[in-house]
């Protein structure tokens, strides 16, 4: 049997407060928990990603998509939650623990017909199989959850270095479907509902342009016209106190926001 390391069984002590038993039924493959949880790529795509659905009770992943390969250098089957944890940049295993705690007392407080309203979100260094590092945002929301036993998440890890290379990891709590978010957590007493700068039609917009599509595409999408597109941009714009998009984008990132 694999020998954990000490920062793994402390991450282990954090999510055993949310899981007490184990699943008992057999896990659907990733293809169906993506199709089940649409809802949740509120998740954007912002670089190269991949998917992995997580046991919480075991503390490790249960199945990945192959696109790992393109983004970390790893194949899907060498790939565990040990490894993962010690690709982690050392100057960000601190974070890791610290946004998993917060994460998990969240959650323990949380209504249990809030749980899937919410999607966690941070951003660490892991290193790939060749050597260098990339900066990843982590992006996940609860599954299979009943009795105050969660049992999996469900995460998009997406390859954001070319956005963000340098600063320290940020994690926020986002609300999907109206409910508050939690930007830039810090610890237990920063867990508080924080002022949303954006309209909800603002946000989606703005999640658009993250994902780096043009002002003809957004308005396609939504069924506007490229005029109303281009107005909630500015207005957007002024709001972020950014001057191009390429800086909007980042501070997005950076905030939280999407």
């Amino acid at each position: 049997m694999e020998k954990k390391s000490q920062f793994y069984l402390q991450a282990q002590k954090y999510w055993k407060t949310v899981v007490k038993k184990k699943y008992s039924s057999d896990c659907a493959d990733l293809q169906l928990q993506i199709d089940a949880h649409k809802r949740l790529l509120n998740i954007f795509q912002a670089g190269d990603y991949y998917f992995l659905l997580f046991d919480i009770f075991n503390g490790e992943i249960t199945e990945i998509s192959p696109e790992m390969e393109s983004v970390l250098g790893y194949s899907p089957e060498e790939m565990n939650m040990s490894l993962f944890m010690d690709s982690i940049h050392p100057q960000d295993k601190p974070y890791f623990l610290s946004f998993e705690h917060q994460a998990t007392i969240f959650f323990n407080n949380a209504a249990i017909d809030k749980i899937g309203l919410y999607k966690v979100q941070y951003d660490l260094r892991l290193e790939k199989k060749e050597g260098d590092y990339a900066r990843i945002l982590i992006q996940y929301v609860l599954v299979n959850y009943e009795d105050r036993n969660i049992y999996h998440s469900f995460h998009i890890h997406t390859d954001i270095t070319h956005i963000k290379r340098e600063g320290i990891p940020r994690c926020s709590i986002i609300g999907l479907d109206g409910e508050p978010s939690y930007y830039d957590i810090q610890d237990t007493a920063s867990i508080l509902p924080s002022y949303e700068i954006f309209t909800k039609r603002e946000k989606t917009i703005l999640k658009r342009i993250v994902e780096g599509k043009t002002s003809q595409q957004i308005a396609d999408e939504l069924f506007v016209s490229i005029h109303t597109i281009n107005t909630h941009r500015k207005n957007i714009l002024d709001k972020s106190n950014t001057d191009t998009p390429v800086q909007l984008v980042k501070k997005a990132i950076e905030e939280g926001w999407v």
